[in-house]
C-alpha cells in the first residue's frame, strides 16, 4: 500500500508545487485490462508491476485505475501543460481532489496568460474538473500537451504556427 499512516506518498504521486481523483463512477460492467510484461499500473493507492508476462485483469468497482501510459512522473512534467496534467493525475488519486483546485486553476490561469490560444484546450478540462469526471479530465490533458508542443516548435523555429480547434492562427 502507497499511502500507509503518516507516510508521505511517493515522489511519483506528490504533485510538483504548482510548477511542474477521485473514483471512477460505478459502471455496470467490469474494466478489462491487459498488461504487457513489466507495465506497471495504479490501483487506488497501490502501484502494481506485471511480471514477465502478458497479463489479463478483470477490475470491479470504484477505485481510480491509470495504466502507466496515462501516468505523469513529476520529473517528466517538464513543461506547464505536462504540469497541468500532473495536477490533474493528483486529484484523481486524491481522496480529497478539491484541495489541489487552488494549484490546478493558478497553473492554467498563467498559461492562458501566456498562450492565450490554449483556452480552447484548458476549457474542457475545466468542465471535466468541475463535473468530478477526473479521468477523462486527464485524457484531456492530452490535447493540451501536444498543442503546447506545437507552439514550443514553432517558437523554436521548427514548425509553422499551429491552428487552433476554431482555425485561427
Amino acid at each position: 500500500n502507497i499511502e500507509k499512516a503518516g507516510a508521505p506518498a511517493p515522489a511519483f504521486l506528490v504533485c510538483v508545487p504548482f510548477f511542474c481523483n477521485h473514483a471512477r463512477k460505478d459502471r455496470s460492467m467490469s474494466l478489462r485490462v491487459e498488461l504487457k510484461p513489466f507495465e506497471k499500473m495504479i490501483i487506488g493507492k497501490n502501484v502494481i508491476t506485471n511480471g514477465e508476462q502478458r497479463t489479463r485483469l478483470t477490475i470491479d468497482g470504484n477505485t481510480p485505475i491509470l495504466r502507466s501510459k496515462d501516468i505523469v512522473l513529476p520529473e517528466h512534467a517538464d513543461t506547464p501543460a505536462k504540469c497541468v496534467s500532473l495536477v490533474v493525475q493528483t486529484m484523481y488519486l486524491s481522496d480529497t481532489p478539491e484541495q489541489h483546485h487552488t494549484d490546478y486553476f493558478k497553473l492554467i490561469n498563467e498559461i492562458v496568460a501566456a498562450a492565450p490560444s490554449t483556452i480552447v484546450y484548458i476549457e474542457p478540462i475545466n468542465n471535466l474538473i468541475l463535473t468530478n469526471e477526473l479521468y477523462k479530465a486527464i485524457r484531456a490533458t492530452k490535447a493540451l500537451i501536444a498543442y503546447e508542443g506545437e507552439l514550443l516548435a514553432y517558437a523554436t523555429g521548427s514548425a509553422d504556427l499551429p491552428e487552433d480547434t476554431a482555425g485561427n492562427r
